[in-house]
């Protein structure tokens, strides 16, 4: 398949080099100029499980150079970013054919990237996704990922069909343990309560992951966060399963120590974070189903807070 990755971040750098280790073409597009001259340079760093090695034969462009058409368009921008990103290649999407197999797939994090991306794409080409892999740029053209993840998605119809399951195994045959799930929105949901929780927290108090338990206030105050994310997504027809996520937020505690989320490593970089696709779009849909999410709503007015502070200040 001829596959495109917008944005080529940690995550996208990831998807995009071992999708091109298991024979897929792949570009990678992105407005980060050292970061795509290293990459051409040297190849793609990949520090995995399965070893420390650089990927060659991909191509690297910022997007609005790319003038493919591709199989399959992978956004993996901040949700921040999307709309931009999108009328960067808004081009080669309006070039495709009807009949062009093109999809785009949204792996972002939070909640709202569907909608903003139905703004720019039609809809019958949009799938909707979740990962759980790991990433993290550790330095210009060079990606580290340790542990293990999955890839959930959907097409936003909400029926599975061909290009999907292709799509699917195409991850799949990458490492990337890859289905189509027609439970997808549960598996986004209980991501979206795991960042509510963890990510949130990390960046108003500067802790690493395992710091959380220095007290025992810290997994008291993640349990309640995922508390609250699952309890609006049940209020708004979703069957995200809070046992679960729980799990999976004491796991990372316990053994994630020295992880800084991207929430915290934007604060201390004073980037804008993603705070508003994450406990910013949880408060506004809680609002609305009548669903009290006090900590979630504190977490959220103080990550706005750290944010205005830093603009303040420059």
């Amino acid at each position: 398949m001829k596959i495109a990755m917008l944005g080529a971040g940690a995550m996208g750098c990831l998807f995009g080099g071992l999708l091109s280790e298991s024979g897929q073409d792949v570009t990678l597009l992105d407005v980060n100029d050292a970061h795509l001259d290293a990459i051409r340079a040297q190849g793609l760093r990949l520090e995995t499980d399965g070893g420390d090695r650089r990927v060659h034969g991909l191509t690297v462009l910022r997007p609005e150079h790319y003038r493919d058409v591709p199989d399959l368009l992978i956004l993996f921008t901040k949700s921040l970013h999307t709309e931009v990103a999108l009328r960067s290649v808004a081009a080669l999407l309006g070039a495709a054919p009807a009949d062009a197999p093109l999809r785009v797939l949204t792996l972002q994090n939070g909640l709202g990237n569907l909608e903003a991306a139905s703004r720019h794409v039609d809809p019958a080409r949009l799938l909707v996704g979740m990962t759980t892999w790991p990433a993290d740029l550790a330095g210009l053209g060079h990606v580290r990922s340790h542990g293990a993840g999955k890839v959930r998605l959907l097409p936003a119809s909400g029926e599975a069909d061909a290009q999907a399951r292709r799509i699917a195994g195409a991850l799949d045959a990458a490492g990337l343990q890859c289905e189509v799930d027609p439970n997808v929105w549960a598996a986004i949901w209980e991501k979206v309560a795991f960042n509510a929780a963890l990510n949130s927290l990390c960046a108003v108090t500067g802790c690493a992951v395992g710091q959380l338990d220095h007290v025992s206030d810290g997994p008291a105050l993640a349990r309640a966060v995922v508390a609250e994310v699952i309890a609006v997504a049940h209020a708004v027809g979703v069957d995200a399963d809070e046992s679960a996520c729980q799990s999976s937020v004491a796991y990372a505690i316990a053994h994630h120590r020295a992880h800084q989320p991207s929430m915290l490593q934007d604060v201390l970089a004073k980037r804008p974070t993603e705070i508003e696709a994450i406990n910013g779009e949880v408060v506004m849909r809680a609002r609305q189903a009548g669903v009290p999410v006090p900590n979630t709503a504190m977490l959220l007015g103080l990550v706005r807070l750290i944010q205005a502070r830093q603009l303040d200040s420059r």
